[in-house]
């Protein structure tokens, strides 16, 4: 049994911040060279997402983007109070790396949480663990997170609640990320595993 079957039975909602960020889903850049493999199109191009960050990771040392990237990586914004979306998007990046390595390909996931008040280090390494043994958990300061959060241009709202257990907003794009290259590709939460896999195969070929 996959991951993604644990989790089939939550309910899959898409956020109130989906049109948002849908409105910079518009055209790909010219003479893209990972065109025969792109499926998603950016305005402006995929370079203008990403950039340099500093985070906490679940060991509780602090790190930068290149530390996080030190090899290709899908990467996902949640939080690991998220009662659905979030566990069905992070074990199905879970199985497109292990069918990624399957392959010979060596693929890295990490999860930023845009939930840092609740999301410590240790919760985050345990979250992670139990979906992956080598997916990262990434956390920090309120600012760190807005700033990272600006930089891939998602999207969260915390819910008013007046208890600790509120529930956040977000968007639910996954990024594929090579080193050297940046962000080269996003995918959305419909894609399947074996479609993952498939893609960021073609994106690392291109890229080598």
């Amino acid at each position: 049994m996959t991951r993604i079957q644990i989790f089939a039975s939550a309910t899959a909602t898409m956020m109130a911040g989906m049109l948002g960020v849908s409105a910079w889903l518009l055209t790909s850049a010219p003479d893209d060279p990972f065109d025969p493999c792109r499926e998603s199109v950016v305005a402006g191009g995929v370079g203008s997402i990403g950039g340099p960050f500093t985070l906490i990771s679940e060991t509780g040392k602090t790190v930068n983007d290149t530390d996080v990237f030190s090899k290709p990586t899908l990467v996902y914004f949640g939080y690991t109070f998220c009662p659905d979306v979030c566990p069905m998007d992070t074990a199905r990046n879970a199985d497109a790396v292990d069918l990624l390595k399957t392959l010979g390909y060596d693929v890295g996931s990490a999860m930023i949480s845009i939930d840092p008040e609740r999301d410590t280090p240790e919760v985050m390494a345990e979250y992670t663990d139990y979906l992956h043994p080598e997916m990262i958990g990434l956390t920090g300061s309120p600012e760190q997170v807005k700033a990272v959060s600006q930089a891939y241009r998602t999207y969260y709202r915390k819910q008013p609640s007046e208890d600790e257990y509120y529930l956040v907003d977000h968007s639910t794009f996954t990024y594929l990320v090579l080193p050297e290259h940046g962000v080269v590709e996003f995918f959305r939460r419909e894609v399947e595993p074996d479609a993952m896999a498939k893609s960021t195969a073609c994106f690392i070929d291109r890229a080598s």
